[in-house]
């Protein structure tokens, strides 16, 4: 966002120009500082009558401190940008010769006056940007804070002993924390200072002759720390600080140990005190211990399920801030206002606090890298983060011109001249008025994103209490009528069986779950079910829907917060109850795992999953934001992953947004992505354990491993609730050990590698499993290694394999590992299934594999035979195992690669049978209205089977159905010479 641009200073502000101009050349007329200004060029002339002309603060601390502001200017420090650190060794070189606390103080007021000058000067004349002028005020209030105390603690130390930890006999540091805009690097130009004060435990002081606690020894500490940086002497002060955000307020004690700290926010905690602490941020003092104690606290702050009572927590704290607001008439405050700053962050800390304990992404302090992120992420459209952010700028810039005037704390607006003028004019407007109607303009914008997120539902757009959305059904909850009036009213809506939507509605309300609900549980209960019942109403089978969705309600009544979340979302709830109503796999998956309700938040979200490069970089970053070593996080994340993006999936299909083909491909680039995961983490844990395996030129693996995929997931067709058939490949050295702690030959590392990637695979978690493995398509099936070497397996591929396993080859594919080992498994497919092979031998091999899958898996009336009509008869049609179906073409696919791929080689390019089929035709050995039908009916079949899956019905249809596609399927497979 920028302002206009810079403008000459209207007349009624020349007077201060000119003013400064004439004491400064007076002042710095002397033989010594002359030559000073002779040197000036005329561009600095012009910005010190345009921040003359703005700031009372700059003019007075040139006139009382000319040698300073001189200095400043010559050595260009005036109008350059710091580097990192550069504040933090000025201040140290000015500390060096400080003899006592009278000296301190003034040298910290002193250096901290020229600072502000700086900054003013660079923020007036459009040098630094609003990001720059927060950093800068953010680092000197860090350097000053920080070097205060530690030429403290030295002295405190020296008087009273150094304290020192009862449990691990260690010396002490206290650790301060900034809080609010100073946590968040976003401090004002004229800011006070949110602190809270910790240390690490109890003990007490050695060395002096009379040893302190070491909470009292803190406490006096804290003291001289707040005096150094917060009493006014004849230089001013330092910054204002403000303690009353530590535990009982200002009632508190001034330091607590970490275990106080932490359990006072488990007990005691309120709601206000999390949104406090999601900018706390090590400020001063021991940053290692700092950063233990933000992760003890993390659990407080952020909530490991969504959490929706977050709104209702930031609505009462808006509305108690609007009461204040109305009682001090201060609807000018831009902070406190409506439309104002504070409602900005509300807006960004809604999302951190409901999603941050899951999303980590949004477990950062800045306000613009959250809104990025919100945007980023899918929770907010690019559109609003954008009027968010330069409204927000808009706002903080406005705040840095109120400041910037007098150096006071003020977001009021002014109400009489010249500071009018000056605020339109550091803005860049040319009158009082133009600049109102651009602040009025965000300020509504503001406005109305905030109610979007956190006003109430039922609040009309004045503020007023609307009738609660479903309230005609309270009654009907409150069991409040006869059974008949309560019938009456739900057959009047749409109900065809109104008693048994009564019976259920009445097992719930006497259900053990919820008379085991504490108060608020109830009430929040109370309030969403009659929001449930009116757009249940609006569904075209109310009956269905509501079965479908209470068994839910049940499940998430003792963990309200998922009732606040679809109360406060009635979008979400309305997407619940098609998906539920749609699907009762999607229904169930919901009600086995409620933090899937995050998902139908964002409909743009929702019905459009990721492409498969963006689904693997999402993945990546998220493990990227856990540590290394939190193996259990790690895998809820992956289970969360697969869990969120299978809803997305199925919700696409369910609302027609995603075809069958579509589906599959997103279902196995969802596994591939997990799998590449899945591989690093089992990589790095076994790597960890016992070391690098090597190569056979004893180099080290890197990781020369694969995992292969076969059946569905390697012919990209993978289905809801689909397993994996795997298999691992190696080429390291079986014989060589590793090189770590723990060393094993290569064969076992490998093994172990593999049980480790099936572990993290199939382990149950609280999220359910990833995936069902199937590794029985190794070298040897069941009994074979878990890992094959690759020279072991096409030893056995050349050798040993059966021609079914020929016929599982044609569908297999590296899905994840080494480029290197990757191409060589190519090598050896493409040369296994091109060899020659007799065309009379093969069919009757394909043909006896298919018979046994008929005779022990197909419906019993096609198993007389392979006649046309022998289908005719039964019942039902098995879309996969019956004569004409699913499995009727993939055989005839995979006899056609391993017949005609030594004289067709690209038959082997793709694994999936629709390409397959294609290449077929391009070669000219399949007439293209026979590979058409074969598609079609294919498509056909999955079709149905995907919509199945998702009724949680059998892939099974009635036997007069399809009776087309099956009869082109075995007239074709009769054409090839199948029996």
């Amino acid at each position: 966002m920028s302002l206009p641009p810079l403008a000459a200073a209207p007349a009624a502000l020349l007077s201060f120009a000119e003013r400064l101009e004439t004491d400064l050349r007076e002042l710095a007329a002397g033989p010594d500082t002359a030559s000073l200004l002779a040197d000036w060029p005329e561009a600095r002339w012009e910005a010190l009558r345009r921040v003359a002309a703005a700031s009372d603060f700059v003019a007075e601390q040139v006139r009382r401190d000319l040698p300073t502001f001189l200095e400043l200017a010559a050595s260009g420090a005036l109008e350059r940008r710091f580097a990192p650190g550069e504040l933090r060794q000025q201040l140290e070189a000015q500390l060096e010769d400080c003899a006592d606390e009278d000296q301190l103080a003034r040298c910290l007021r002193r250096f901290r006056n020229r600072q502000q000058v700086r900054i003013v000067w660079r923020d007036l004349t459009r040098q630094a940007d609003l990001g720059e002028t927060c950093r800068d005020l953010s680092d000197l209030a860090d350097t000053s804070i920080d070097l205060a105390y530690r030429w403290l603690y030295v002295r405190h130390a020296a008087q009273f002993g150094t304290p020192t930890g009862r449990r691990t006999g260690l010396a002490q540091h206290m650790v301060v924390l900034g809080m609010g805009k100073l946590g968040a690097g976003e401090l004002n130009l004229s800011s006070d200072i949110d602190l809270i004060f910790g240390f690490p435990e109890g003990g007490e002081t050695l060395g002096a002759r009379r040893a302190l606690d070491n909470q009292e020894f803190f406490i006096r500490l804290g003291q001289r720390l707040i005096k150094a940086l917060d009493a006014i002497t004849v230089d001013g002060f330092v910054f204002r600080v403000d303690m009353r955000l530590r535990p009982y307020g200002s009632a508190g004690a001034l330091v607590f140990s970490f275990n106080a700290l932490e359990q006072y926010y488990q007990d005691q905690g309120r709601d206000w005190e999390r949104y406090a602490m999601i900018k706390a941020r090590v400020v001063a003092g021991d940053q290692d211990a700092g950063r233990q104690l933000l992760e003890m606290l993390r659990p407080f702050v952020y909530r490991r399920y969504l959490d929706f009572s977050a709104i209702e927590a930031l609505r009462s704290m808006k509305q108690l801030i609007q009461q204040e607001v109305r009682r001090k008439g201060m609807a000018d405050n831009i902070k406190l206002g409506a439309g104002g700053i504070r409602e900005v962050e509300f807006i960004a800390q809604a999302f951190q606090l409901i999603h941050g304990g899951r999303d980590l992404s949004l477990q950062q302090r800045p306000l613009l890298k959250v809104l990025e992120t919100l945007e980023g992420q899918g929770y907010l459209p690019a559109a609003v983060t954008g009027e968010l952010r330069d409204g927000y700028a808009f706002l903080r810039y406005a705040e840095h011109a109120l400041q910037a005037i007098a150096d006071r704390q003020t977001q009021m607006l002014p109400e009489g001249e010249p500071e009018r003028s000056r605020v339109a004019f550091i803005m860049g407007f040319a009158t009082w008025e133009a600049f109102l109607e651009r602040l009025q303009h965000w300020r509504e914008r503001i406005e109305w994103h905030f109610r979007q997120v956190i006003a109430d539902p039922d609040e009309d757009e004045t503020g007023a209490q609307e009738p609660s959305i479903g309230c005609e059904w309270l009654p009907l909850w409150e069991d409040a009528y006869d059974e008949e009036a309560l019938c009456r009213q739900l057959g009047e809506a749409g109900f065809k069986a109104p008693g048994q939507a009564l019976k259920r509605l009445g097992d719930l309300r006497g259900g053990g779950q919820v008379r085991a609900m504490q108060r608020i549980g109830r009430e929040r209960l109370d309030a969403f079910v009659p929001r449930l019942l009116a757009q249940v109403v609006e569904h075209a089978d109310p009956d269905l829907a509501l079965e479908r969705v209470l068994p839910l309600v049940e499940r998430v009544a003792r963990r309200s917060a998922y009732l606040v979340l679809l109360s406060e979302n009635p979008g979400a709830l309305q997407r619940l109850i098609m998906l539920c109503a749609g699907s009762p796999w999607i229904a169930e998956q919901i009600t086995r795992f409620p933090l899937l309700l995050d998902e139908l938040l964002n409909e743009g979200r929702l019905f459009k999953p990721p492409q498969a490069p963006e689904l693997a970089a999402e993945l990546r970053e998220r493990l990227i934001r856990i540590p290394e070593d939190d193996l259990e996080q790690q895998m809820e994340a992956l289970r969360h992953f697969k869990l969120a993006h299978s809803l997305r999936v199925a919700a696409s299909e369910i609302a027609g947004t995603l075809p069958l083909m579509k589906v599959s491909d997103y279902l196995t680039w969802l596994a591939e992505a997990i799998l590449e995961q899945v591989l690093a983490l089992a990589w790095r844990y076994t790597v960890a354990r016992h070391g690098t395996p090597k190569r056979v030129d004893g180099s080290p693996c890197d990781p020369d491993f694969i995992i292969v995929g076969y059946g569905k997931v390697g012919g990209l067709e993978l289905g809801h609730g689909s397993d994996l058939d795997l298999v691992f490949i190696h080429d390291g050295d079986a014989q060589t050990e590793t090189d770590g702690a723990k060393p094993i030959d290569g064969a076992q590392f490998f093994t172990r590698l593999g049980q480790r990637i099936i572990h993290l695979l199939t382990t149950q978690t609280t999220s359910g499993a990833l995936y069902e493995v199937d590794m029985r398509l190794r070298p040897s099936g069941a009994a074979g290694l878990l890992v094959s070497s690759l020279a072991a397996f096409q030893r056995y591929q050349q050798h040993e394999a059966w021609t079914w396993e020929h016929q599982a080859l044609v569908r297999a594919r590296v899905l994840v590992g080494c480029r290197r080992v990757a191409a060589a498994f190519e090598a050896i497919r493409a040369e296994v299934l091109a060899r020659p092979r007799d065309p009379q031998v093969l069919r009757g091999e394909v043909s006896d594999m298919r018979a046994k899958m008929r005779d022990n898996l197909g419906t019993r009336a096609t198993d007389a035979g392979r006649a046309p009509n022998a289908f005719e008869a039964a019942a039902t049609f098995d879309l996969k195992q019956d004569a004409g179906g699913i499995v009727d073409i993939e055989f005839m696919v995979q006899y056609a690669a391993l017949a005609w791929s030594q004289t067709h080689p690209d038959l082997l390019r793709y694994t999936d049978n629709i390409r397959i089929l294609d290449g077929l035709a391009d070669a000219g050995l399949m007439a293209a209205a026979d590979v058409e039908l074969l598609q079609e009916a294919y498509k056909a079949y999955r079709a149905v089977a995907h919509r199945l899956a998702l009724q949680k019905q059998p892939a099974a249809v009635g036997g007069e159905q399809f009776h087309a596609q099956r009869h082109g399927v075995m007239r074709l497979w009769q054409a090839l010479g199948l029996t």
